[in-house]
């Protein structure tokens, strides 16, 4: 479910379960050798073009998600930005003439560009939006009007009931009629005036709560329909919507993967993660979008975050390192008030100053893009546990990872199919040398990592 603490501590929280899903069918991954996200929560949109040009294009990101662009309800809370009152882009991040620079910035860089888009629902109240236009709950003059929101005006209830999830409003957001034919052509309206700054693909924010055949309607009519989606449609044990129903849209992201990664890293044994992906019940690995955690997660707890020190990072290295998904690095700032919306504004002069955390350009995280861009396409090999919290596995005869989450530190050798030669460990930054049968040997200490990649012989 697309749920969303957007104030007073309202959400509606998942119920987490294994399920095994049946094979889907769409092939919607991030095209391209480069399939990382950097997920730059409440980033401003000059701030944005800077670090594309600065650190993702460089570390080899292949696309960056931008928070919603729209015009929003006015306020300091994170979540106004999740509630439109026009499609203008207008929001506290910056204006039309900014986002059209940070795409043509972040394209010079190698990078393209994602918008968190906002269609299943406008606002909770009236007021005047960040961009001065007036609006009710139900009235958006020049955009909707009353006749253009679902019948239901109640908050969802019954996750076990379709209509309920598709039809009522979420945390009391006007809900729009999705299955009208002038609803459908206003949202692809928006979504093609951003495919007209440039952007390569979507999420599609509270995918869940829309029908996926009026998604599918709303993709048709885009000026290019084969622009990436990413939808969130959040898992929960015997409900009525589910993930799968989605993925002939496109990719839809696998919250499971984030909450098992919590428990496993928290409580249980990494060796656990030998089969992870469809081997958990999770969607195919061509259809998932993965993840540590995301905006939602990390204020609901429900994954791990930032404030999870070695498990975190560990967890990222882990998640760039497996062939399952196509992964976003989250990247946000500091809260203790989860309503709390981004420092500054927005504008980040800095990273690791003000409050903004930057974990994609965290060098244990920024380093590992790279090595997952290296080993794109490869099978895991070499797998190694200690049967605890200790694993190591290859990727083909392209890289070779070793993690050591155990309290102590662990010397031993490791069998790779990597050619005899020197590479550099990217965790340590400092050189291995692997023998003519693929061997090399190394002390991890505790809490650490190690990986390393051909094409990447000195550090």
């Amino acid at each position: 479910m697309a749920s969303r603490t957007l104030s007073g501590g309202l959400a509606l929280a998942a119920a987490v379960a294994a399920l095994v899903m049946s094979p889907t069918v769409a092939e919607a991954s991030p095209p391209g050798s480069k399939d990382v996200t950097a997920v730059l929560f409440e980033w401003k949109f000059d701030s944005v073009a800077r670090e594309c040009t600065n650190t993702l294009g460089p570390a080899g990101y292949g696309y960056v998600q931008v928070s919603p662009p729209a015009e929003h309800i006015q306020g300091s809370q994170w979540w106004t930005s999740y509630q439109p009152v026009s499609y203008r882009i207008a929001g506290r991040l910056g204006d039309a003439t900014a986002f059209q620079n940070m795409v043509n910035t972040c394209h010079a860089a190698g990078v393209k560009v994602v918008v968190d888009t906002v269609i299943n629902h406008m606002s909770a109240g009236s007021g005047t939006g960040t961009g001065g236009s007036s609006y009710s709950k139900y009235t958006y003059p020049g955009l909707y009007s009353s006749y253009d929101f679902d019948d239901c005006t109640s908050q969802i209830t019954n996750y076990q009931d379709r209509w309920n999830v598709q039809h009522c409003e979420l945390v009391g957001l006007a809900d729009l009629d999705t299955g009208e034919d002038y609803v459908r052509s206003a949202i692809a309206g928006y979504m093609n005036s951003l495919l007209g700054y440039g952007v390569d693909g979507f999420r599609i924010d509270a995918a869940k709560h829309i029908d996926t055949a009026d998604l599918a309607n709303i993709k048709s009519r885009l000026s290019n329909p084969n622009a990436y989606w990413k939808q969130e449609v959040i898992y929960g044990s015997g409900e009525a919507v589910q993930p799968t129903e989605y993925t002939g849209n496109g990719d839809v992201q696998e919250f499971r993967y984030a909450y098992d990664l919590k428990r496993v890293f928290n409580n249980e044994n990494l060796a656990y993660l030998k089969n992870y992906g469809e081997g958990w019940g999770y969607m195919n690995s061509s259809v998932a979008g993965v993840f540590v955690d995301n905006h939602d997660t990390e204020r609901n707890g429900s994954t791990l975050s930032y404030k999870d020190g070695a498990n975190y990072t560990l967890a990222n290295v882990f998640t760039l390192a497996w062939p399952y998904g196509a992964p976003d690095i989250n990247s946000g700032y500091e809260f203790s008030d989860t309503d709390a919306g981004p420092p500054n504004g927005g504008t980040v002069n800095a990273c690791w100053q003000d409050g903004w955390k930057c974990q994609h350009a965290w060098p244990e995280i920024l380093r590992m893009v790279a090595f997952r861009n290296a080993t794109r396409g490869e099978s895991v090999t070499n797998w190694w546990d200690n049967g605890g919290d200790a694993i190591a596995f290859g990727r083909g005869g392209k890289g070779f990872v070793a993690i050591n989450h155990d309290s102590g530190s662990l010397s031993r050798t490791y069998q790779t199919s990597l050619p005899a030669g020197t590479y550099c460990d990217v965790q340590s930054n400092t050189t291995v040398t692997v023998n003519g049968s693929g061997q090399f040997t190394a002390t991890l200490g505790s809490n650490t990592a190690l990986a390393i990649y051909s094409g990447k012989s000195s550090c």
